[in-house]
């Protein structure tokens, strides 16, 4: 069959590919396929992706249109600098949440001056989210931080986002010792109101200009028809808001929950777009709740190759074998040396049963811990400050979402009853969290909701109605 548009998406290991056909108004998936990534030349790996789509079958058309997505440039090495602690890290952690951006620090006014400009010095972002004060607050923090900038002498591009009636005064000590920055409308004009898509698109931008300097990246840009390349976690949340929320034309599916476990990471997505209505009252104070429609959560160090021996420090290798039902310390040694192993050997595929077992029992593991630090949970104690009774919901309330889909090498290469499996273990055991009551699992058998995000912009509605066909979905 004959393909019209493609999906790139290149990752640090694997260039996958992914075709689909447009006709008459309809949107057909066509085929997939992958090849190694080759950093140093990436177009060696992305005509590698080609060869095997048209050994598969698929035909390309010669006016094809072309998408991409990539995490191979690592995402751009970011620091936020703002007037609170918890407020700072709330704004940055939404800011970078699918602009391609790694939090790496979060400073605050509490912080000493001297420990500040030590931390820019060290870690020499790539980008750094200047923030602080809400519209009419503190102005002295954003302008203290700002000459902090400036002494460290660092290579970075600052976006200022705080005070707006601050700025024009940071830019101007910026302009005057030749700090490049952007300026965006602030990120928290109020204390019940986070604004961080201005933000999140000036990273973005940042990240295109990274990747196009990157060796051999820049040849990404070359062939995509957008001229666009979007980081590959954002595309993931793209997909989940265009499914959940739905167009003009197509209705949405409600809230969906996305799991999407990697060989470094560890991804949850959640989309609720029931919350876009709440009241500022019923929204409450941004900083202890996080009843904002879209949210996603990292967790760095829970993977199944890069990140595997991550998996067993959190719980332990006997936790981890108490997800498939082991309690044996043969098998404990041996699953340690198989987790090292894969960290060494990120790109190896388990063999014998054994191996299989152990990934599956490192899935359950990885899955659980990210849920439940992406979910909010029942309180057990008093916090008068904070007004908060035991028994009272915190964080974000997830037990009403019905869809859950799952991503991931781990799930396609599955049958369909080792999928389910390793989603029920998760979800088993929910404590005080506030998970899903009857969650509905759904597989994304051919990894496409990334190529979904990245085609979203331009054919929203046929990609929404697309995406509750494939995941069946009325």
């Amino acid at each position: 069959m004959q393909a019209n548009l493609l999906v790139f998406d290149v990752g640090s290991t694997y260039t996958k590919l992914t075709a689909f056909r447009l006709a008459r108004g309809e949107m057909q998936f066509v085929g997939r396929s992958q090849a190694p990534t080759t950093i140093t030349d990436i177009e060696t790996g992305i005509q590698e992706a080609r060869q095997a789509l048209a050994q598969n079958g698929v035909e390309v058309a010669s006016d094809a249109k072309v998408f991409a997505t990539s995490s191979a440039a690592g995402g751009l090495r970011m620091v936020a600098l703002g007037y609170m602690p918890r407020v700072t890290a709330k704004a940055a952690k939404e800011v970078a949440m699918s602009a391609g951006a790694r939090v790496l620090e979060i400073v605050s006014h509490e912080d000493p001056p001297e420990y500040r400009l030590q931390v820019l010095r060290e870690i020499k972002p790539d980008i750094v989210l200047l923030a602080g004060g809400t519209d009419g607050g503190d102005q002295e923090s954003l302008l203290d931080n700002a000459h902090i900038i400036v002494q460290a002498k660092i290579k970075a591009v600052v976006i200022i986002a705080g005070n707006k009636d601050a700025q024009s005064q940071v830019a101007g000590i910026f302009a005057g010792h030749n700090v490049p920055y952007i300026r965006v409308p602030n990120v928290m004009p109020t204390i019940h109101e986070l604004k961080v898509k201005p933000a999140r698109e000036a990273i973005h931008e940042q990240f295109i200009k990274q990747i196009t300097l990157a060796k051999g990246l820049n040849k990404l840009l070359d062939i995509v028809s957008n001229k666009k390349v979007t980081p590959t976690p954002g595309a993931v949340l793209l997909g989940a808001e265009l499914l959940a929320k739905g167009t003009f034309q197509e209705a949405g599916a409600g809230d969906v929950l996305i799991i999407d476990i990697g060989g470094a990471t560890t991804d949850i997505h959640s989309v609720m777009p029931g919350l876009e209505k709440l009241s500022i009252e019923e929204k409450g104070l941004i900083v202890n709740n996080e009843k904002q429609p879209s949210y996603r959560t990292v967790e760095g160090n829970l993977g199944l190759r890069v990140s595997a021996t991550g998996i067993v420090e959190t719980i332990g290798p006997l936790g981890v074998l108490a997800k498939i039902g082991c309690n044996n310390q043969e098998l404990a040694g041996q699953l340690v040396a198989y987790t090292e192993y894969l960290e060494k050997n990120p790109g190896y595929i388990s063999q014998s049963p054994r191996e299989k077992q152990f990934d599956r029992a490192l899935a359950i593991g990885a899955v659980e811990v990210a849920l439940k630090r992406h979910a909010g949970y029942i309180s057990q104690d008093f916090n008068p400050v904070m007004g908060i009774m035991p028994g009272t919901p915190v964080g974000r309330d997830l037990r009403q979402v019905k869809y859950v889909i799952a991503v991931g090498g781990i799930f396609t290469h599955s049958t369909p009853s080792e999928q389910q499996l390793i989603l029920t273990e998760a979800f088993k055991n929910p404590g005080i969290s506030l998970l899903p009551c009857k969650p509905q699992f759904i597989i994304d058998e051919q990894y496409l909701l990334y190529a979904l995000g990245a085609l979203g912009a331009q054919y929203a509605d046929l990609c929404g109605k697309f995406a509750k066909k494939y995941f069946k979905i009325n």
